[in-house]
């Protein structure tokens, strides 16, 4: 069985509010924990509704180093048991479907203020409202909407919509700058409580 230790009761806190997010807006969400090579640290991931990953990293460990669990499993596990060990339910590797961005390679590009993201993220919620599908979600072409352009590192960044409705979504923003992040195939939006990544360019199909 997998084991998570905490040693600090804010940074299980911290893990906890990320959990819930992520369960309030997919309630059969996973989790994929990992340890950071450098040790001492896991990051947290998730695959948002929007096509947009979502992290937090927590000062701890994981055992297995690398491994998936259900959400709400994991948020059981962090609200009954308050000590260091944490038991976050069995593994669910196999229900993983997205591949995650490289440690290493990002370039910085751009930093905007908090306030200026979250107002576009509150307009963008406001038009998705007043053009929601039969499902009552966001129509594709509104995600897809480039909503700012940046350059920086000798790379020009679009940030689609989906990244904000993943940052409003999952509670990251906060009063602070956002720092934007990329590689030549991942885009990067670090807020004050988590940061979104998404790629850049879609994936094609191989041809066989």
């Amino acid at each position: 069985m997998p084991e998570l230790v905490l040693a600090d009761p804010a940074e299980r806190d911290d893990l906890g509010a990320f959990v819930a997010r992520a369960v309030r807006l997919d309630g059969q969400a996973v989790v994929r924990l990992r340890n950071r090579p450098s040790g001492g640290l896991v990051d947290a991931w998730v695959a948002t509704p929007f096509d947009t990953l979502a992290t937090r990293t927590v000062a701890g460990q994981i055992a297995p180093g690398d491994v998936t669990v259900s959400g709400t499993d994991l948020l059981t596990g962090l609200a009954v048991v308050r000590s260091e060990t944490v038991d976050p339910g069995p593994a669910r590797d196999m229900m993983w479907r997205s591949a995650l961005p490289p440690v290493a390679g990002w370039l910085p590009v751009d930093r905007l203020p908090g306030s200026v993201v979250s107002e576009l993220a509150e307009k963008g919620v406001e038009v998705a409202r007043e053009n929601a599908g039969p499902r009552g979600t966001p129509p594709a072409s509104l995600l897809d909407q480039t909503v700012i352009t940046v350059s920086g590192s000798g790379l020009d960044v679009k940030v689609p919509m989906r990244c904000l409705f993943a940052l409003s979504g999952m509670g990251f923003l906060g009063g602070d700058d956002v720092r934007i992040t990329a590689t030549d195939s991942w885009l990067r939006i670090d807020a004050r409580f988590g940061a979104v990544v998404r790629r850049r360019h879609s994936m094609l199909p191989l041809l066989v």
